[in-house]
């Protein structure tokens, strides 16, 4: 290539006509405007034609490289998972929004990779919630001058407060959080709560209730009623009974945009994993699970389209933190990787779970309470959700079994577990579901 370059250099000098020729529209032969690739009517010496394949070759070339660079120029990033771990982490539990599951997942990271996990204190199952978390509903911590950042992952259910998380993690903590299409988290939480919540005890299901929610709905009553509007407003330390005045709804979102890095979105829960495995730097089995606090088919209303548009009024918060974080998370996923990489990532993740189900469960499906045989892995029952379990296949290996067991454990078993590992001097959880 080089010496024919070389060779045809002069015809750069003594010839531009004839270049001019090969490279402009021909208009006058044949009136088409496209670059003509008919020979000229002069003769062309073999160095002219080996100039011409030489050229357009290139042009081929260069226009493939681009095309390639465009669509998957993310493929020549070296994957992140290379990097350490990130370890410090606050997941901010939202109600209903399959937050069980990933609690699992960052309990199990936490037990792995031997870290330490801000737990309830004392008998609590929880941080504090409803109330605004305080730091004093995590066990383990001095309350006074010298508190110090003492954990490395915060993931129980808490009403989130940022000064005193603050208090609890390290600087450099990643802080994520899931959302859930308020229609779907409204009518799972009817079901959940409903012999709890003051505002639904008294109707006989959810389109009733949206039918007329502020005859049954009454914010003074009891805290209890906020699981009945916008719950996962609530969650994030706003008020779920604001109006939704665009100023402040516009406020509160700029809030938590610069305070979470990411907010998952439960409705697509498999990509939400190929993203946050991705900003973690994790290993794939770090991210696969099954899924946890489940409810059975039976148990699962269809609201009425009047319900589900009805939803969007009652919940307008919940609704418009929904909507914004949706279409942030699409951004950040279509940023991070290629739709080919995308595809095969969520192929890689589906694929470890189908392999990690056959290895660990006796039977893919969930199971009702009354059908699982460990005591260990039968889940809180409440409301009128019929909440189901796994049982595990017979014969695991210690290694096999230690993982098994930690992939299908509930979450209030869970977290008694993880509080007797850290703190083995003080009196285990009470958890009436693990007693023989």
């Amino acid at each position: 290539m080089l010496s024919i370059l070389r060779g045809t250099q002069s015809l750069w000098l003594k010839q531009p006509s004839t270049i001019e020729l090969y490279l402009k529209p021909n208009f006058t032969r044949d009136r088409r405007a496209f670059w003509s690739l008919e020979s000229p009517k002069e003769s062309f010496t073999p160095a002219q034609r080996s100039f011409q394949v030489a050229l357009w070759f290139l042009v081929l070339a260069v226009i493939l490289l681009v095309g390639f660079l465009h669509v998957d120029f993310r493929l020549l990033i070296p994957d992140k998972v290379q990097e350490p771990p990130v370890t410090n982490i606050m997941f901010l539990k939202t109600h209903k929004t399959a937050s069980s599951t990933i609690l699992n997942i960052l309990y199990r990271f936490s037990e792995s990779h031997n870290l330490t996990t801000a737990l309830p204190e004392g008998s609590r199952v929880h941080l504090g919630y409803p109330w605004l978390f305080v730091t004093r509903y995590v066990e383990g911590l001095k309350q006074d001058n010298r508190l110090q950042h003492h954990f490395n992952i915060m993931c129980n259910h808490l009403r989130f407060n940022y000064p005193e998380v603050q208090k609890v993690m390290p600087s450099d903590t990643f802080y994520f959080s899931i959302l859930r299409n308020p229609v779907f988290q409204l009518e799972s939480s009817f079901i959940y709560y409903k012999d709890y919540v003051p505002a639904f005890q008294r109707t006989k299901s959810l389109d009733e209730f949206l039918a007329d929610p502020w005859k049954y709905y009454n914010a003074s009553v009891s805290l209890r009623n906020v699981y009945a509007k916008n719950n996962m407003w609530f969650d994030f330390g706003f008020d779920n009974n604001a109006p939704a005045d665009m100023d402040y709804v516009r406020k509160c979102l700029s809030e938590v945009e610069q305070r979470f890095h990411l907010v998952l979105i439960a409705d697509y829960f498999d990509e939400s994993m190929v993203l946050l495995r991705r900003r973690l730097r994790w290993q794939l089995d770090d991210v696969v699970s099954f899924k946890l606090n489940v409810r059975s088919q039976s148990t699962v209303s269809h609201l009425t389209p009047e319900s589900q548009e009805r939803v969007q009024h009652w919940c307008a918060l919940d609704w418009q933190l929904y909507q914004y974080f949706n279409r942030t998370f699409w951004t950040q996923l279509h940023a991070e990787l290629s739709p080919r990489q995308l595809t095969e990532e969520l192929e890689q993740l589906r694929e470890r779970q189908r392999e990690l189900t056959a290895l660990c469960l006796q039977d893919p499906e969930p199971k009702n309470l009354t059908h699982i045989d460990d005591r260990n892995l039968r889940p809180y029952q409440s409301g009128k959700a019929n909440i189901l379990g796994y049982n595990l296949r017979h014969g695991l290996g210690t290694t096999t079994l230690h993982i098994c067991q930690r992939m299908a454990m509930p979450e209030l078993q869970h977290m008694a577990h993880m509080y007797s590992l850290q703190f083995p001097n003080k009196t285990p959880k009470d958890i009436p579901l693990m007693k023989k």
